[in-house]
């Protein structure tokens, strides 16, 4: 008996999805702990009869953003449809990107979840030939480490985690009364030229520290927020970085020495403040930011792709 896949069917409408931004590491949690926010990309494909991909970009990082079959998108609805056993002819793709590129708010993750579901939609039976779980291993596949993945999946804050180099990832759910307060400043900052900065090894007390607190986080996230300040500290990646986004780390450091739980996101440069402050307190808390940064309130995206 063949093992070979059938032929996929595809669906003549067009797919359209949205997916969060994400924020990861989240202090102690390095490539472990990741949050989505209320900001999200939108994507809409249709498979084409003919071979063309015909792209379109607008928005954030437009002028940048390839507009062919290398497009991270396409790229991955190639990917997800080859899991699934075929690849169509063509795809058209529009694209808005809303997430800024480069400051450590998960845009690529967003392209990536955003192309696999796609894929997804535009096959017949779509959800049983790829799973939630498959998306996530094809998505840190292709990205190189599950947190914005899973978190872009999923939604909601999440542990993601690789077994036999199979990324995987699991919700945490939020307190609602927590809110995400973004600093985003203008510098751009490659996740890959980030994590050149990292050291080889760290002394054990710092991994000992950061263990404890990315465990304590997951009870702060869920249950206790009061406990934000001290669960989101962090030795083990930020102050390496520090030489690449000098402004970042001193707004980091001065809001911390406030009382206030910041923290770089992901690879930076952008700070991520997690709250449960009132409409005053926020405002003071951006007034210390003012000048280099462009502040923006966000609530905690309770889904991912969709």
């Amino acid at each position: 008996m063949s093992s070979a896949k059938s032929r996929l069917t595809f669906k003549a409408t067009m797919a359209q999805v949205s997916v969060p931004a994400t924020s990861a590491n989240l202090g102690p949690g390095f490539d472990t702990l990741a949050l989505a926010l209320d900001l999200r990309d939108r994507y809409a494909a249709q498979v084409l009869d003919d071979a063309t991909f015909d792209v379109d970009v607008s928005g954030e990082g437009s002028d940048d953003v390839k507009k062919d079959k290398n497009n991270l998108v396409i790229k991955a609805m190639l990917r997800g449809f080859e899991h699934m056993g075929q690849k169509p002819k063509g795809i058209a793709l529009r694209q808005l990107n809303v997430i800024p590129h480069g400051r450590g708010l998960g845009s690529s993750a967003a392209a990536i979840v955003g192309g696999l579901s796609l894929a997804r939609a535009l096959v017949l039976g779509g959800d049983q030939l790829m799973t939630t779980d498959k998306m996530i291993a094809l998505g840190t596949e292709l990205e190189g480490h599950p947190d914005n993945i899973a978190a872009a999946v999923l939604g909601s804050a999440t542990i993601a985690w690789t077994e036999n180099n199979v990324g995987r990832g699991v919700s945490i759910k939020v307190n609602p009364k927590i809110k995400a307060l973004l600093f985003i400043p203008e510098s751009h900052l490659a996740t890959a030229k980030a994590r050149k900065l990292l050291p080889e090894t760290i002394p054990h007390q710092d991994a000992v520290l950061n263990a404890s607190r990315a465990a304590l986080l997951v009870h702060a996230l869920e249950s206790r927020p009061d406990l934000l300040l001290e669960a989101t500290e962090d030795l083990l990646h930020q102050n390496y970085r520090a030489e690449a986004m000098p402004k970042s780390m001193a707004l980091v450091n001065k809001l911390r020495a406030a009382g206030v739980p910041a923290m770089i996101s992901g690879a930076g440069p952008s700070v991520l403040v997690l709250h449960t402050l009132d409409d005053l307190e926020v405002e003071a808390v951006i007034k210390v930011a003012a000048g280099s940064f462009t502040a923006q309130k966000l609530g905690i995206s309770t889904h991912g792709a969709e």
